[in-house]
């Protein structure tokens, strides 16, 4: 998430334990497989329908795990998070930090078999920079220069910013023709085009995508696939039933307590990897209770969250001790590990809640999306552990599409959802998630420290290395310490297919990359 800067265990005595944890970036078929098979439509199982393609305006993962596969970036990264370039074929960075300079590939076109310009770079940047959306562009750009002779785009900045080249990796930072075509902004996002490896077919913004490989494509030979189908599907049990009757051939998230089953199945796959991703319980700190940062401070240390950990993703996922997932440059969480900020202590907390204004304890309301069985224990066990506490915890299970809305509207007392970095630097999920002129206003709950935020600042301005690394454990310590969050687990990404799917690719920010996807003959 990289947006702009203006804006005990209880007794879920759960068996299986993998040890997946800290698992290493994935692809499929490392081992013997046959020759790849070029053709075939791959339909892949999604608990949420993609409903707006519109790249600048877009950050769910519905929506953005789709827009991907038809828009594509400057540069890049791959399964390990490393930037890479991408639409360019060379990229420079002058010795101030000031100036980058990128190539464009030869020969790039769009999906419609039209040339990609410098300049359609420049008006998509641009776009970008003017819809201030949820990941826009927050480098302090003061031109950007394109020269459709040469194929070079020049991006000026009034001052060093040390992520920027990371923030250009993100989907939001794709390419677009200039003008759109010639279409309005409505048509085009209608059945946009782009230099992906797909295209659109059809689509049902309320139900199922279809993708037509995209003949044009500039990585010579690829997709192999004719078809990708994203197949809408609202409970993960669901997915995981037809997963295993061979009804689809790949789904995006396997249910942590089937990933064994998956891995061992004489008919399934499953790809595992490290993610930017982290379980968490998020505060609305506009609610009284949660306003009071000892009341906040109570429940962090009321929660066993290597217990919870365990029980509810057997044993796939890694107890969280900082904001910064491992995978990411700059985490506390080893650190964390050791000296916690917080540790599970049940006598503090209830020592910590009488320091707060509700020392008798209150009755509140976690909110959390239906067809999430993860996510439906873990509410039980806070449930159950805040309990000693005198806080009474109902919980409120509501569809995915109405669960968005509310936190979004600020409806919630409290409530599970995922933080999930899309791009390499710490930079864009400390903005995602402590900036409170940021488009989520901290994701949405409200929090602001002056102190984060300037080390926010600072942390985009210092150059890598030991000092820049000390803003961001400073501020992962902070925000430890003030709990508008409680980070519970690194997300595995756990995907699954059947046996007779190769060439995945599966990326740190939950994203799949299907180029090299083919599936053998039935």
């Amino acid at each position: 998430m990289t947006p702009t800067s203006r804006r005990a265990v209880v007794a879920l005595a759960l068996a299986a334990t993998l040890g997946l944890a800290g698992c290493a970036p994935a692809t499929q078929g490392d081992g013997a497989e046959p020759n790849p098979t070029a053709g075939g439509t791959l339909t892949y199982g999604r608990l949420a329908s993609a409903n707006d393609l519109d790249l600048h305006t877009q950050i769910t993962a519905n929506n953005a795990f789709a827009i991907d596969k038809i828009f594509e970036s400057l540069v890049s990264f791959d399964e390990h998070g490393k930037i890479v370039d991408w639409l360019a074929k060379s990229h420079e960075i002058s010795a101030d930090g000031l100036t980058y300079t990128f190539t464009l590939r030869d020969g790039l076109k769009y999906s419609d078999g039209t040339d990609v310009n410098a300049t359609d770079v420049k008006f998509s940047l641009e776009r970008n920079l003017a819809k201030e959306g949820p990941l826009m562009l927050t480098a302090p750009i003061s031109e950007i220069a394109a020269d459709d002779e040469a194929g070079t785009v020049v991006i000026t900045l009034s001052e060093a910013y040390t992520p920027f080249l990371s923030e250009l990796t993100s989907f939001s930072a794709g390419v677009v023709p200039k003008d759109f075509g010639g279409k309005t902004e409505d048509d085009f996002f209608t059945a946009p085009i782009g230099t992906g490896p797909f295209a659109i077919g059809e689509w049902d913004p309320a139900g199922d995508l279809n993708l037509v490989k995209n003949e044009h494509y500039w990585q010579d030979g690829k997709p192999l696939l004719d078809g990708l189908d994203y197949v809408f599907v609202a409970d993960d049990n669901q997915l995981l039933q037809r997963l295993n009757a061979g009804q689809i051939d790949a789904i995006e998230q396997v249910p942590a307590a089937n990933a064994e089953s998956v891995e061992k199945g004489d008919t399934t796959k499953l790809l595992k990897s490290d993610s930017w991703a982290i379980e968490q319980i998020f505060f609305n700190t506009q609610k009284p209770e949660f306003a009071d940062v000892h009341v906040r401070r109570a429940i962090a240390q009321a929660l066993d969250l290597p217990g919870i950990t365990q029980a509810t993703t057997f044993g796939t996922a890694r107890a969280a001790s900082s904001l910064i997932p491992p995978a990411i440059e700059y985490s506390a969480a080893d650190a964390f590990d050791a000296e916690p900020v917080l540790a599970h202590d049940v006598d503090a907390a209830k020592q910590e809640l009488a320091k707060s204004a509700f020392t008798d304890g209150f009755e509140v309301t976690m909110l959390i999306p239906s067809g999430n069985s993860a996510r439906a224990q873990i509410a039980q066990v806070v449930q159950e552990s805040l309990a000693p506490l005198g806080i009474d915890v109902q919980i409120e299970a509501i569809d995915l599409a109405s669960f968005r809305e509310r936190f979004k509207a600020f409806d919630y007392d409290f409530m599970i959802s995922s933080g999930q970095s899309d791009a390499p630097d710490p930079n864009g999920l400390v903005t995602f998630q402590a900036d409170p002129e940021g488009f989520s206003n901290s994701f949405w709950t409200h929090y602001t420290n002056p102190e984060v935020t300037k080390l926010m600042h600072e942390g985009r301005t210092t150059a890598d290395g030991p000092e820049r690394e000390q803003i961001y454990t400073d501020i992962q310590r902070i925000l430890a310490s003030d709990v508008p969050y409680i980070p519970v687990y690194y997300s595995p990404n756990l995907h699954g297919t059947t046996a007779k799917v190769y060439g995945l690719e599966s990326l740190p920010n939950g994203s799949v990359r299907f180029q090299d996807a083919w599936v053998e003959a039935k």
